[in-house]
């Protein structure tokens, strides 16, 4: 099972003097999505978010952010108590809210680690970055009153003029390796997905292959990842694009620190 570090016994509830991050939690685990699905990993999610999807898999990391505030030699004390781990993955929230999320890149990477950074895609950062793994939130992703987790629409319009930001989606992927992430809740999506692809095309410099697109399904659970990933695998054959599961659900369901 993955192994989770205690922040509250780590951290302190308002910010040290010295550089830091507030901590959803540390853990360490296989990473579930993308190219590098299977890798143990460590990861540090931050705390915090710029939008809000109504499907968010961290809820106390945006809806409701909860944590501590770890300084970065803290963080990278507990990256280091994991011995096996040679990945880390930076996630959220929106880890590239937070200027120190630099300062954590580059320590990390200055002691041999390789790390990739899931991010929204609305915020770029000059990092020591192996692996962007953008994740462009849809239309479908937009907290409208019916689907909104506190029932009143607030972030609806906020979230809808956030969520696509091309200026920094360019930037991104012409600084890093990167792979485009896509949560599909439907076949309703697909439309909106080539649009975006070839808007990034357009606004950059760098190639991006079918092979670096991947569409994931949509899905906290076994169950409900049951319902769509067969759907979501036919659409990536019949687009050309790759398919992502999400394995740490299909390990270990939608237990914390997985």
């Amino acid at each position: 099972m993955p192994v989770a570090s205690d922040i509250a016994d780590i951290g302190s509830d308002a910010p040290p003097d010295a550089a830091a991050l507030p901590v959803n939690e540390v853990f360490y685990s296989l990473q579930g999505e993308g190219s590098l699905a299977g890798t143990p990993s460590v990861f540090v999610r931050t705390s915090g978010c710029n939008l809000r999807c109504w499907f968010c898999d961290s809820y106390h990391t945006s809806w409701e952010p909860t944590g501590a505030w770890l300084s970065i030699d803290e963080i990278v004390d507990e990256v280091a108590s994991f011995e096996a781990a040679e990945h880390v993955v930076l996630t959220g929230g929106e880890p590239m809210m937070h200027e120190e999320s630099v300062g954590l890149l580059d320590e990390l990477a200055d002691r041999g680690y390789h790390t990739t950074v899931e991010t929204n895609g609305t915020i770029y950062r000059d990092a020591q970055i192996d692996l962007a793994s953008i994740s462009p939130k849809l239309a479908s992703s937009t907290p409208t009153p019916e689907r909104d987790p506190k029932g009143d629409g607030e972030w609806a319009d906020r979230h809808e003029d956030r969520r696509i930001d091309m200026d920094a989606l360019s930037e991104l992927v012409e600084s890093y390796d990167s792979q485009l992430k896509f949560v599909v809740t439907g076949d309703g999506d697909l439309p909106e997905i080539e649009n975006l692809v070839e808007r990034i095309r357009d606004a950059s410099a760098t190639t991006i292959a079918d092979d670096d697109v991947l569409l994931m399904p949509e899905g906290m659970t076994r169950e409900e990842l049951d319902a769509k990933r067969n759907d979501v695998a036919e659409l990536a054959m019949e687009y050309g694009y790759r398919y992502t599961p999400r394995l740490h659900v299909d390990l270990w369901n939608d237990a914390p620190g997985t």
